[in-house]
């Protein structure tokens, strides 16, 4: 069978091959094992998308890739670069079915010709050495907490603690969590294109996680943080960015993004900090790429310049 034939028969297996015997980034240099595994669930998408459209690789067209990067943004939080990522990603695809036959031409390259990284990136936002040290002392469980502060507080605790996104917290499960013993963590389980991962929980987040624990006892394979009077629905968005706004607020923190991304990115920075490569904070965080690290990483170099 010839490449060609391998695209239409086995896509999947014709692009994973690709990726990892011949493709490679603008600057010539073949992606790592991590780039590729986050391609390759995003080709997925991709391909799933024309599917559904009835459509192959041999024969989407443009008003295929419209519809395409319209879902895209509708499923991202603004400012992000998912669309741009998709973008490269479906223009060096749709050169190389050129390449090897499949196509005559690029559906996609008028897309990547209005396509740039932005310059105006907003900087990261992050909590300050101190506004950490304040947050950390915010989660400690005290003994007249009621049960929504004590819920309140071990939610703050996970998210510092262990760099979670929104999402990972809301689906995680006691079973995932040790906080007994001499190695605290979360194991994270797979999702998308963010890898599996296990992260070792610091001594401040486990005191709240505990005291949670032990007012809402629970089997292991039950939520840590269901939705209110549920016991199989997590805690919704709203709720848990109700949570860190009021968190945020008790310390004194103010910014634009008052989220659980703030969090996360403290918890980036506090690796950084203590002498992580940018590729350990990034396992860390279920990163394949280390561009998010890396942007986190020069809000330490301007400080110290």
């Amino acid at each position: 069978m010839n490449e060609s034939h391998l695209w239409v028969a086995e896509p999947h297996a014709a692009y994973l091959h690709w990726q990892t015997t011949e493709a490679a980034g603008a600057d010539r240099r073949r992606f790592s094992q991590r780039s590729i595994v986050q391609h390759k669930a995003m080709f997925d998408r991709f391909l799933r998308h024309l599917l559904t459209r009835g459509v192959t690789l041999a024969t989407f067209g443009p008003e295929h890739l419209d519809s395409f990067f319209d879902d895209v943004e509708n499923r991202c939080a603004p400012g992000t670069t998912t669309r741009l990522r998709y973008v490269k990603l479906i223009d060096r695809l749709c050169r190389h079915l050129v390449d090897v036959g499949l196509r005559h031409s690029n559906p996609a390259a008028t897309f990547a010709l209005s396509a740039a990284w932005p310059e105006d990136e907003p900087e990261p936002l992050f909590l300050d050495a101190d506004a950490d040290t304040a947050l950390q002392r915010y989660v400690q469980p005290d003994a007249g907490d009621d049960a929504r502060l004590c819920r309140n507080r071990a939610v703050v605790a996970l998210l510092l603690g262990a760099g979670l996104t929104a999402a990972e917290l809301r689906g995680a499960r006691w079973r995932d969590v040790v906080i007994e013993g001499i190695r605290p963590q979360v194991s994270v389980p797979k999702r998308g294109a963010r890898l599996e991962r296990t992260v070792a929980l610091p001594a401040f987040s486990t005191p709240a996680l505990a005291a949670w624990q032990r007012l809402h006892p629970s089997p292991d394979g039950a939520l840590v943080f269901p939705a209110p009077r549920t016991d199989d629905k997590p805690i919704n968005d709203v709720l848990l960015g109700a949570i860190v706004r009021d968190a945020l607020d008790t310390i004194g923190f103010a910014a634009p993004d008052m989220s659980p991304r703030v969090l996360r990115n403290t918890f980036a920075r506090r690796q950084l900090l203590a002498g992580r490569t940018n590729e350990q904070t990034s396992a860390m965080l279920g990163l394949v790429s280390h561009r998010t690290v890396i942007r986190i990483r020069d809000t330490i170099s301007a400080q110290t310049t």
